[in-house]
């Protein structure tokens, strides 16, 4: 007996290891470069080599067959001598010897030729981000009528307010097992790939790339506290740039534990380092905090909240921290420093906090979709960190009033 091995990213394989009919629904969704449409093309041609099968590939609008799933499931193929041997693969069909056959439609103009079709095995639904509600329904309801009958589902996210999104996301069937995937997960990202990767990551907007390349919805810009001032750069601080600037914000269970570098050059700011760790034990801090070079050797302004979390700083590694003065108003006007910068860079390292300014966030009326000026208490454990980290070059509007410098000392003495 032959043997024949399926090379799949690591977040692929328990998607595809269940046995056909097991579940409903497989999904995975994400950006750019995370090979899920191939290897949802190439599990699709190994359940076809494995038993005949009736495949409907589909997308909300195929013009002709160029648009549809048709090239991915050739490249698929082609990958492996076995599968090129068992697929007569024309320019607008795909049939296995063993009789398998793929169908390919649009759902946008063809709904009503899709509930013509009958005893689908597998449908693979590409760019389900686009597939409006109303053809969801008619699909399912004639694609679930085979004993084993499954629905694949790709999409790169946009919107929380896709069906697929409501469908997957926020209510995902019992049935169904779905996962997130990112070029980071895949280990056949080609390097010509990453090279542009990162040139967009310099050149493009920063929720522009996010959505191409993180999976990321494409988000309000205008809700966004620091939305029009970042960017995303790499960079070496330079001996004329002031700072360092240390910040820290205590966490534990669900908030995580988040400490920056910052720099100054002229109307820039600048962030070098970040950690962010959950579940962070105090005894912990200072060899977790060591990802950032010298931290310890650097004044870091920690959230006064804790104040005998900072005097066991001061006495278990990390002697130069400090309880951060806060005042009425102090976040307000810490917002409005950062934003008061030309422009604020991040170093591509900081994942995390790239991740929080792209979400830290204005609330919006849900009736009307106004921003309003209330912040919500989300996405905001880096920049809570970079804003006790330049805290002493913010203008205060009143003199302020909780605790700074050692545990047990006021502003009043």
């Amino acid at each position: 007996m032959t043997t024949a091995q399926v090379r799949l990213p690591e977040k692929l394989v328990p998607i595809f290891s269940p046995p056909r009919g097991s579940v409903q629904y497989r999904a995975a969704f994400g950006g750019r470069g995370s090979s899920k449409s191939v290897s949802f093309a190439l599990m699709a041609a190994v359940w076809g080599y494995a038993e005949p099968l009736r495949i409907l590939a589909t997308r909300d609008i195929q013009v002709s067959i160029k648009e549809s799933f048709h090239a991915e499931l050739k490249g698929a193929i082609e990958m492996h001598d076995w599968l090129a041997g068992h697929y007569d693969v024309g320019v607008d069909y795909l049939r296995g010897r063993n009789g398998t056959e793929f169908i390919f439609r649009g759902l946008r103009h063809g709904v009503t030729t899709i509930k013509s079709l009958a005893k689908i095995d597998l449908t693979v639904v590409e760019e389900a981000e686009d597939v409006p509600e109303s053809s969801w329904l008619a699909l399912e309801a004639t694609v679930f009528r085979q004993p084993k009958s499954e629905l694949w589902a790709i999409w790169n996210p946009r919107s929380p307010e896709s069906s697929v999104n409501k469908r997957m996301r926020q209510a995902p069937p019992p049935n169904a097992l779905i996962t997130e995937i990112n070029w980071q997960d895949n280990p056949f990202f080609p390097k010509g790939l990453d090279d542009l990767r990162r040139r967009e990551q310099e050149r493009l907007d920063p929720n522009t790339y996010a959505h191409i390349w993180e999976g990321a919805y494409l988000t309000n810009s205008d809700a966004q506290v620091l939305g029009g001032k970042w960017r995303i750069a790499e960079f070496e601080p330079q001996p004329n740039w002031d700072g360092p600037y240390q910040g820290g914000d205590f966490g534990f269970a669900q908030d995580p534990t988040a400490a920056v570098r910052c720099w100054v050059n002229s109307d820039t700011l600048l962030v070098s380092h970040e950690c962010f760790k959950q579940r962070l034990e105090l005894d912990d801090y200072a060899s977790a905090l060591a990802i950032i070079p010298e931290f310890e050797r650097y004044v870091t302004r920690w959230d006064n909240a804790r104040p005998e979390n900072i005097s066991h700083l001061t006495r278990h590694g990390l002697p130069r921290s400090q309880a951060v003065a806060k005042w009425p108003g102090s976040l307000e006007d810490g917002i409005a420093f950062l934003r008061s910068f030309k422009e604020i860079v991040i170093h591509p390292r900081c994942v995390n906090l790239i991740r929080e300014a792209r979400l830290y966030s204005h609330k919006v009326d849900k009736k009307t979709n106004d921003v309003l000026p209330d912040i919500v208490d989300a996405h905001n454990h880096g920049w809570d960190a970079v804003r006790y980290a330049v805290t002493p070059m913010i203008k205060r509007r009143t003199s302020p009033t909780a605790i700074v410098g050692t545990w047990g000392r006021t502003a009043n003495g």
